[in-house]
């Protein structure tokens, strides 16, 4: 035989003869673990609520919440990530049910303590899109632009109300400048050094949200690019990532996590805390209307996108299928 290069000494398909070979030799492993599950918990309804742009997906009732997050418990997930949809008339320009200790976010936060206590890190969406009636994650000026410091204000108030109510993590997720800052000096001056911050670092304006916005009931009116990054940024990243470490974030995060596997990947080689993604909405849709149009096997791709986000450099991943998929690793 001719020989080329080591070949044929050399055949690395031996390594890839049988799946216990395979599983031997793999580089990388997905693990329950591993997994957040984002939830939706929405006010004023007694029946789950199916969100029709992600199949398999609801709005939770708080008891339904309830019992998703023991569920995720008994698979092994490691935290459940809240997001609170008030009701229509609830929503106004400041997203003041944001920071009613009695509004469905932080009233959630309690329901899941008390159900789970530690065994599940409860996190919560530090944002006020959900409650504002323009749909925007802060506040405006007068002349209808996001005004980042007193929207700041605004985060102080969030973090505050979401800790007294049982959150392990805040997620401040509005890309404001000084966030990270403004959200650790508020929680250290109630007490709540204990409370950690995930920064999403580098979130970018993505076409890829769109059936999260039906999933949170968002009004938006225009887009978040004011706020949000620029998809053709790298280097911007970076930046966000060492002032978001300066300012005291304890965990950082990419935002979508398949179309910008490269940041990930950039950040995780840098960072010096844990580094997460978020497998979005329109990441699962894709996934799920595929496969139900039966173009491609639903299960293999799930675990080939998370394994792609895992390999790229995340610790976690938030992800819809996390319960599911963290029963399928045990």
């Amino acid at each position: 035989m001719t020989t080329y290069g080591s070949f044929p000494g050399t055949r690395p398909r031996r390594l890839r003869t049988t799946p216990v070979m395979r599983r031997m030799v793999a580089e990388t492993r997905l693990h329950p673990a591993d997994l957040i599950l984002p939830a939706f918990v929405r006010e004023g309804v007694s029946e789950p609520v199916p969100i029709a742009a992600m199949p398999g997906v609801v709005q939770h009732t708080r008891d339904s919440l309830k019992k998703a997050a023991a569920e995720a418990v008994e698979a092994g997930v490691s935290g459940i990530m809240l997001f609170g949809v008030p009701e229509e008339a609830k929503k106004d320009a400041a997203g003041t049910a944001g920071t009613d200790p009695d509004g469905i976010l932080q009233v959630a936060l309690r329901d899941v303590r008390a159900e789970v206590g530690d065994e599940l890190l409860v996190m919560s969406d530090l944002c006020l899109d959900e409650f504002t009636d323009h749909g925007h994650c802060g506040v405006l000026d007068a002349e209808g632009r996001v005004d980042n410091d007193a929207t700041l204000e605004r985060y102080a108030e969030m973090a505050q109300v979401q800790a007294d109510a049982g959150a392990h993590v805040v997620g401040p997720s509005g890309m404001m400048d000084g966030q990270i800052g403004v959200v650790r000096d508020a929680l250290d001056q109630i007490g709540r050094e204990d409370v950690a911050i995930l920064a999403y670092t580098a979130k970018y304006a993505s076409a890829f949200y769109g059936p999260f916005r039906e999933a949170v009931g968002s009004s938006l009116k225009g887009d978040r690019k004011t706020y949000q990054q620029d998809g053709a940024n790298v280097r911007e990243s970076l930046r966000e990532l060492a002032l978001d470490l300066e300012e005291g974030a304890d965990m950082v995060m990419v935002k979508p996590a398949g179309p910008y596997l490269d940041i990930l990947a950039k950040v995780a080689e840098v960072s010096d805390v844990p580094v997460a993604a978020y497998q979005i909405s329109g990441e699962y849709s894709m996934i799920e209307a595929a496969a139900e149009k039966g173009w491609i096997d639903r299960d293999r791709a799930i675990l080939e996108a998370l394994t792609g986000i895992k390999r790229a450099g995340a610790r976690n991943i938030l992800t819809y299928w996390a319960t599911e998929v963290a029963r399928t690793l045990r």
